[in-house]
């Protein structure tokens, strides 16, 4: 039988403190893992592209996961898919996930931990995209660091202003206002040219990026990339399809080797710092098994027979 969990299910299972504690334990035991996760990605004949990202793989967990999304940015939601979660011993289809649920806990709260790892003692917290990936951010930070002022920016008024009502925020009319009015600016758009450069980047802010995730997407001009403290979560795939792709753009290190201890992070007040990561396979596995492992206590979910 195989449990099938819809977003509701989802948000009735997760919490973001738990999620935080198996991606911070993600981070520090990946590298262990017996195979790297790949991202295959293609151009479709339609508005949009195809994704997988396979297999999801953690030391400790006896499953894997193949995540298939349709990524239609014209559309809403824009992410669209399934996350097949697979048992390690015989192949069982244990469960199918809502992938865009999966994908923004998983990304948005991995980009708290990032943050939180990175930025200095901030203030005042800036959004530029208020979309599903930049609210599990803001929840997560909140998680880790407690309640900031909030000052959103996107090209949706209407979304803006309830993101910012949501968080006891304000809207402002620029991606660079937000960067004026913020010490830590979060991302989550899907631009293809530079929202910030380094005229709007002040001394000891720090930049998440989500939006460096795809060839072509750009949220961060090579010069503040160049100047600051680039961290992402695969050096690769950063170099092949992230931050790190453009010509005289390069990582200095990865979220890993920070929370592992292999690498100091931000060393002092002044440095501006980045965390641009691309979206890593044992990512889903991390919030899918924590998931299924909810539902199944708390008898969520629908049992389906895909072989009847």
């Amino acid at each position: 039988m195989t449990l099938l969990l819809t977003r509701s299910d989802l948000e009735a299972v997760l919490e973001p403190e738990a999620c935080l504690a198996v991606l911070r334990e993600g981070f520090r035991a990946a590298v262990d893992a017996p195979l790297a996760g790949r991202r295959v990605r293609t151009d479709l004949p339609f508005p949009g592209t195809a994704t997988a990202l396979l297999p999801g793989l953690l030391p400790g967990i006896d499953a894997y996961t193949v995540k298939v999304n349709a990524k239609f940015p014209g559309a809403r939601p824009a992410l669209r898919g399934v996350i097949c979660l697979h048992s390690g011993r015989d192949g069982e289809l244990l469960a199918l996930l809502d992938s865009a649920t999966v994908t923004a806990w998983r990304t948005g709260l991995a980009a708290a931990l990032g943050t939180d790892v990175l930025a200095g003692a901030a203030e005042a917290v800036g959004v530029i995209g208020a979309g599903a990936q930049a609210e599990l951010m803001v929840r997560g930070l909140a998680a880790l660091r407690g309640h900031r002022p909030v000052v959103v920016h996107d090209t949706d008024a209407d979304r803006a202003a309830a993101f910012a009502a949501r968080h006891d925020g304000r809207v402002v009319a620029s991606a660079p206002e937000v960067a004026a009015a913020a010490d830590t600016v979060l991302l989550a758009t899907w631009s293809r040219e530079p929202l910030l450069r380094l005229a709007d980047a002040g001394e000891g802010r720090h930049f998440t990026s989500l939006g460096a995730d795809e060839p072509g997407k750009r949220e961060l001009a090579a010069d503040l990339l160049s100047a600051a403290l680039l961290v992402v979560d695969d050096r690769e795939l950063a170099a092949a399809m992230g931050a790190s792709a453009g010509p005289g753009v390069t990582a200095d290190t990865t979220l890993g080797e920070v929370l592992r201890g292999e690498h100091a992070g931000r060393g002092s007040v002044t440095d501006r710092t980045v965390y641009a990561p691309v979206g890593l396979p044992w990512q889903d596995l991390a919030v899918a098994w924590l998931a299924y492992e909810r539902a199944r206590r708390e008898g969520l979910g629908q049992r389906i027979d895909l072989l009847a």
